[in-house]
């Protein structure tokens, strides 16, 4: 199985995903930190982020490692562990550049979708990011489009930084500017046909998880028997 979940910036998708991925025994994705591992990548080099071919050509030679143990999901690039190094605050201020670039996108895409098939012999995966249902797996046997109101989403993304990182006005601006420019390529704020839409402002990390694994029990009983062998 392939679960599919989009979403808005802290709208609770990789705790989401990853909860989901664990009790159901399948492995995790999280395609944003892979735009975030690019960044990194680009910054530690010295590139300037608006040099569009200069960046999309990082991505492409960029040798990137990535664990989809959902217990430990962890990225490295260049040969560098950067699963901590990608949370900066500097990270979350740039990765829009990088985000919107197309040759980036193009080229992370089709890493994604290597995974992704990868995942499949082994019993499935949830893949959590933008475009998720629409672009990287639009074949996914459930679709889920997560959504929080912007004061819970604040909350999520704050609690995952360390304190004092960034103002809550840095905060704000992140979230409302990362999901303006990454509107422009990507569709992430209104559910993809077939989606099922959980607004989690008002819900547990646990009961979100319970909701969507019961989603793909609904969903894998609906397969049918032919197309299961």
């Amino acid at each position: 199985m392939i679960i599919a979940v989009d979403g808005p910036s802290g709208s609770g998708k990789s705790s989401t995903a990853r909860g989901v991925a664990t009790r159901l025994g399948l492995r995790y994705l999280d395609t944003g930190a892979m735009y975030r591992a690019v960044t990194w990548a680009v910054l530690d080099a010295a590139i300037d982020l608006i040099d569009i071919d200069a960046v999309a050509t990082t991505a492409r030679e960029l040798d990137m490692a990535i664990a989809t143990d959902p217990s430990a999901p962890t990225f490295s690039a260049g040969g560098t562990d950067v699963t901590a190094l990608i949370r900066d605050p500097r990270i979350s201020e740039n990765v829009s550049k990088i985000a919107t670039n197309l040759g980036v996108r193009a080229e992370l895409v089709r890493r994604q979708q290597e995974i992704i098939a990868a995942a499949q012999a082994g019993g499935g995966i949830v893949v959590e990011g933008r475009d998720i249902a629409t672009v990287v797996a639009p074949e996914a046997e459930l679709k889920v489009l997560l959504t929080a109101d912007p004061e819970a989403r604040m909350a999520r993304r704050k609690a995952e930084l360390a304190e004092g990182a960034v103002t809550s006005d840095e905060l704000r601006d992140q979230i409302v500017r990362r999901d303006a420019d990454d509107s422009t390529v990507a569709q992430f704020q209104v559910a993809s046909d077939g989606a099922v839409e959980i607004d989690s402002t008002n819900m547990s990390l646990d009961q979100v998880v319970e909701a969507i694994c019961q989603l793909a029990k609904e969903a894998a009983d609906a397969v049918p028997q032919d197309q299961e062998s």
